[in-house]
C-alpha cells in the first residue's frame, strides 16, 4: 500500500470532505508590527465599533515554526516565526476578544511541502477547518494536482470561495460557467462589506500548463466594474475589498485602473511582500502580509452610526515563543505527519550557509540547486533554475556546528519533481530570452511583471540594467569565460515543465534536440548533497545588476514600499 492510501486509511475518510477532527467554534493611523498582547487588547478600548479583517497567505503547508528573515539595519537578521498551532491559536484568542472578526486566507494553501506533496493537499483540509477561516481564494498553486483535484480540496473547506476570473473551459478555449461564486457579502453591525476575488490569470504562462488544464483565466479589469456596481448598487454594500493572488505589481497596477473605482482596499497576495503600510493607489489602497504564516494582515473597519468613519492597518508577527499552541490544531498536525515524520526529518546533509530564498537576483537556496545541476551534468554549457519565491529559510546548526538539510527541506526548496531536460539553443535564442525574461521582473509597467524573480544560472555571466529599456538590458553576456557568439549553439539544462511543447525549456522558446535526462530535481540533488556534504552555496554573483543594489529585496518599484 502507497504512504498516501495508508495516509487515507489511517484518517479514516474515503473522501477529502470527512474531517478527522470537529473544527472548534471559534482607530489608529497606519502601524507597524505590533506585539500580539498589544493587538488584542485594543479591541476592548475602543468607544466606537471596530470589525477586523484577518488575512493570511502563501502559507505554502509550512506547518511548524521555521526560521525566517529580517532585514534590519541593512542586515539580514533571522527568528522564527509561523506555525499551524501558533496561527490558529492568535486567531482564535482575536475572535474571542472581537466576535467581530473576519478571517481569510488569500492562496497557496495546499502546495510547499513534503507533507503536502505526500496527500496531495489532503493532511490541510482537516487543519484549515480547524482554524475556521470564514473565507478563501484559490491562489495560483492551487491547481497543482490538477483541476478535479483542486475543486476537491476546495470544496471541502468549509468556508465559501470566491473567484471571479477563473472559468471551466468547454473546449476549444470556450469559455464556460466561473467555477467558484465571484463575491461574498458580510453583514456585520449594520452594514455589508463585500468581497471579491480575483487569481492570478497567468497561471498558465507562469507555471506548467498542464496544471491549470481545463481552466480558462481572464484578466480583472474584464469585469471588475460589472461586480463593484453590483456589489455597491444592487447589494449596497458599505464597504468593497478585493481578495486577490496576483502580486504586488499587479495589484498596485490594478489600484490605478478606471474599472477599481469603488474599492476600498486590495488585500494581495502571491509574491509574499510585506506590506506594513498600505499603499496608496489611485483607486484603492494595497496590502500583501508576507508568507509561510509569519504574519498576519490586520484591517481595522470603525464604524459610528452605520457608517465606516476610518480605517487602519498592521503587519502582525506570528512569535511562537509569545503565543500558546492551540491544542486541537496541534493533535491534527501530529497525526497527519506521523506516517511521514520519519522521512521528512531525515538529514541528507549540511550546509555552512543560511539557505534562504529572499533576494530578487541570486540567494543560496538557488546556488545550492544550480551547484547540484552542475556537479550531476558538468558537460552542459548552462545550468538553468527558475526565479521561485517559496521555501523558507534555514538557518539555525544543529550539534555538528552546520545546518542541516532534511529531505523535507528538498521539498520546500522543490515541492515538484520534475524530470531534468537538456536542450540546445543558440546565442542570439538565450539574449532575447534573457531580455524576456528581465523584463518580466523589472518592466516599467507594473502590470508587465510577472510574479517572479530573476531566473538564476550557472556557466553564464551576465552584466545588466534593472531598469533600462527594454531589449535592451543586457550590457554583457560571457558563456564560460567566453563572449557570447550569437550564432554559436550551447547546451542547457533545466527542469521540465509539464505541457509545454516540446521544443521549449525553461519559457525559451524554439530550442533543439530536447530530451529528458534519466534524472528528476530531487534524485541529483540528494545525491549531489549527500555526497558533498557539508556544502557552502556561496551566490557567484552570475548576474551582475549595474543600476541597482546586488541585494534587492522586492521587485516592486516607483511607490512608498520597502520589504523588510
Amino acid at each position: 500500500m502507497t504512504d498516501r492510501r495508508k495516509f487515507i486509511k489511517k484518517l479514516g475518510y474515503t473522501g477529502i470532505g470527512l474531517s478527522l477532527f470537529t473544527p472548534f467554534g471559534l482607530n489608529a493611523k497606519n502601524t507597524e508590527n505590533k506585539s500580539a498582547n498589544t493587538i488584542l487588547s485594543e479591541c476592548t478600548k475602543k468607544s466606537k465599533k471596530i470589525i477586523s479583517i484577518l488575512q493570511t497567505t502563501d502559507v505554502h503547508c509550512q506547518i511548524h515554526p521555521h526560521d525566517e528573515l529580517f532585514w534590519e539595519n541593512e542586515q539580514a537578521v533571522y527568528r522564527k516565526t509561523g506555525g499551524y498551532s501558533y496561527l490558529a491559536s492568535y486567531i482564535k484568542q482575536f475572535k474571542s476578544k472581537n466576535p467581530n472578526t473576519f478571517t481569510i486566507d488569500t492562496g497557496d494553501m495546499f502546495q510547499g511541502s513534503e507533507l503536502s506533496v505526500k496527500t496531495t493537499g489532503k493532511a490541510f483540509v482537516p487543519l484549515l477547518n480547524a482554524i475556521n477561516y470564514d473565507l478563501y481564494l484559490p491562489g495560483n498553486w492551487e491547481v497543482i494536482y490538477g483541476k478535479k483535484n483542486m475543486q476537491t480540496l476546495l470544496g471541502s473547506l468549509n468556508a465559501p470561495k470566491i473567484c471571479a476570473n477563473m472559468y471551466h473551459d468547454l473546449g476549444k478555449g470556450e469559455k464556460g460557467e466561473l467555477i467558484f461564486q465571484p463575491y461574498y457579502i458580510w453583514n456585520i453591525e449594520g452594514i455589508k462589506i463585500g468581497f471579491l476575488g480575483y487569481t492570478d490569470h497567468l497561471v498558465p504562462v507562469r507555471q506548467s500548463p498542464n496544471y491549470s488544464k481545463g481552466i480558462i483565466y481572464k484578466k480583472p479589469e474584464e469585469n471588475l466594474a460589472h461586480y463593484v456596481d453590483v456589489l455597491k448598487n444592487q447589494e449596497q454594500c458599505a464597504y468593497i475589498i478585493i481578495i486577490a493572488h496576483l502580486g504586488l505589481s499587479q495589484q498596485i497596477a490594478l489600484a490605478n485602473l478606471p474599472e477599481c473605482e469603488g474599492v476600498n482596499y486590495i488585500l494581495g497576495g502571491d509574491t509574499h511582500e510585506r506590506v506594513r503600510k498600505p499603499i496608496e493607489c489611485k483607486y484603492a489602497k494595497v496590502v500583501e502580509p508576507g508568507a509561510f504564516g509569519s504574519f498576519i494582515g490586520k484591517l481595522d473597519l470603525e464604524i459610528e452610526n452605520g457608517k465606516i468613519i476610518q480605517d487602519s492597518y498592521s503587519l502582525i508577527e506570528v512569535d511562537p515563543s509569545k503565543i500558546n499552541k492551540d491544542k486541537e490544531v496541534e493533535a491534527i498536525l501530529t497525526q497527519n505527519e506521523e506516517l511521514f515524520k520519519a522521512e521528512i526529518n531525515q538529514i541528507i546533509g549540511y550546509s555552512t550557509l543560511p539557505l534562504y530564498r529572499y533576494f530578487v537576483i541570486e540567494n543560496t537556496i538557488d546556488t545550492l540547486i544550480l551547484n547540484g545541476l552542475h556537479w550531476k551534468f558538468p558537460e552542459i554549457d548552462i545550468v538553468l533554475s527558475n526565479g521561485f519565491r517559496f521555501c523558507p529559510p534555514r538557518t539555525t546548526p544543529d550539534n555538528t556546528g552546520n545546518i542541516p538539510i532534511t529531505n523535507g527541506f528538498i521539498f520546500d526548496m522543490l515541492p515538484v519533481d520534475s524530470p531534468i531536460r537538456t536542450a540546445k539553443a543558440t546565442g542570439s535564442q538565450i539574449r532575447e530570452w534573457l531580455e524576456k525574461e528581465l523584463n518580466n521582473v523589472f518592466a516599467k509597467e507594473a502590470s508587465k511583471r510577472l510574479g517572479g524573480w530573476v531566473v538564476k544560472f550557472k556557466g553564464m555571466e551576465i552584466t545588466f540594467n534593472a531598469y533600462g529599456e527594454n531589449g535592451k538590458r543586457i550590457q554583457t553576456i560571457q558563456i564560460k569565460g567566453k563572449a557570447l557568439e550569437k550564432n554559436q549553439l550551447y547546451s542547457i539544462l533545466a527542469c521540465e515543465r509539464d505541457g509545454d511543447p516540446e521544443d521549449m525549456l525553461c519559457r525559451m522558446t524554439k530550442v533543439i534536440e530536447a530530451k529528458n535526462t534519466d534524472f528528476t530535481l530531487h534524485k541529483a540533488m540528494i545525491e549531489y548533497i549527500s555526497k558533498n556534504s557539508p556544502l557552502t552555496p556561496k551566490p557567484e554573483s552570475s548576474a551582475k545588476v549595474l543600476d541597482a543594489s546586488q541585494l534587492l529585496l522586492t521587485q516592486v518599484s516607483g511607490v512608498n514600499y520597502e520589504f523588510k
